[in-house]
């Protein structure tokens, strides 16, 4: 048997010193969000998503200097350009030159890459302002329907039932068709993109108005919602400081889920001639001018098509990295 090892006071005394200040860095908690970041750092995907949404955002935002730029102005024609014989460009691969980047449309001969920039600014402010129509009427009925419960909430669920079985798209094309010059100041494209905001935001708040509803009938029951019941908080302090602060996650995450199907949508509407007026460019209005000149200029079709594929698996990319970033648990 071995015999005890004796340690004096002084040395016992002098270990926990020695071993803070061999850490030589204080140890610091991490919050919600920075652990959040960390996950989505290590998601190499969801950053290149995220950065690919960020260079198209500025793109919209850059259009007229970008445009001016590489290119020339979206409605300006270069008949020069155009086969007078089969109305398509002149040169190979649709017209792609040092001056015209993506070549020339047929017929018109005008600079496909300019509309393909300002037909960005259409697409993803449509997408965005919808999107935030759709969040904030979603967010607040679906947190009212499953706060209070009962009649409240069967009755906005019944809506929300009406919503999701009504028949968007031939309403939009109805709409269209009886939508005067002007209306409530607005008139033109400015009216036509108001009311494709109004038609894709404030039809689609059920999707997430659903979530929501469901987060909260969970939060609801939580310590933290009795402690603020307890001390005689009103609803609408424990609905928007206690309840809504613990839905930003989930919020973020289906509105950056949202957006690409907005985008497909408005470009839809634009196909079948329901979206912003010509010749203001829009990708679905351009896929739809291409249709008949498919077998003239393959091109005029690959590169709209091509940026709306683009713009949607950019935002799906980083919403799903996005999720995993703060939602970890859904995967599981």
């Amino acid at each position: 048997m071995t015999a005890p090892i004796e340690v004096s006071g002084a040395e016992v005394e002098a270990q926990p010193d020695a071993v803070l200040a061999g850490l030589g860095k204080k140890v610091e908690g991490r919050s919600l969000g920075q652990i959040a970041w960390l996950r989505l750092r290590r998601d190499k995907v969801a950053i290149a998503g995220g950065f690919m949404v960020i260079f198209l955002v500025l793109v919209a935002i850059f259009a007229p200097l970008i445009s001016g730029w590489f290119g020339h102005p979206p409605n300006e024609y270069h008949q020069d350009l155009i086969d007078p014989v089969l109305s398509g460009p002149k040169g190979k691969l649709g017209g792609i030159d040092g001056h015209f980047l993506l070549g020339v449309e047929p017929i018109t001969g005008r600079d496909m890459f300019s509309r393909i920039v300002y037909g960005a600014q259409i697409s993803l402010l449509v997408a965005f302002l919808a999107t935030l129509l759709s969040v904030v009427i979603g967010v607040v009925m679906g947190m009212i329907a499953g706060f209070f419960g009962g009649w409240v909430d069967t009755l906005i669920a019944r809506v929300m039932d009406v919503f999701l079985a009504f028949p968007i798209l031939v309403f939009a094309i109805a709409l269209a068709g009886v939508m005067p010059d002007s209306a409530f100041g607005l008139q033109g494209n400015t009216l036509r993109v108001a009311v494709l905001i109004f038609i894709i935001g404030f039809f689609n708040w059920p999707y997430i108005g659903r979530i929501i509803r469901g987060q909260t009938l969970s939060l609801r029951e939580r310590e933290f919602v009795d402690a603020a019941r307890g001390l005689g908080a009103r609803p609408s302090y424990i609905i928007f400081r206690e309840i809504l602060p613990n839905l930003l996650a989930p919020i973020i995450v289906y509105a950056t889920l949202m957006i690409p199907s907005n985008i497909l949508f408005e470009a839809a509407l634009s196909f079948l001639g329901v979206g912003v007026i010509p010749p203001t460019p829009s990708w679905g209005g351009m896929l739809s001018q291409a249709v008949p000149l498919y077998n003239v200029d393959p091109w005029f079709m690959l590169f709209p098509g091509l940026a709306i594929f683009l713009t949607v698996m950019a935002f799906n990319l980083f919403g799903d990295g996005l999720r995993d970033a703060l939602d970890p648990r859904a995967n599981r």
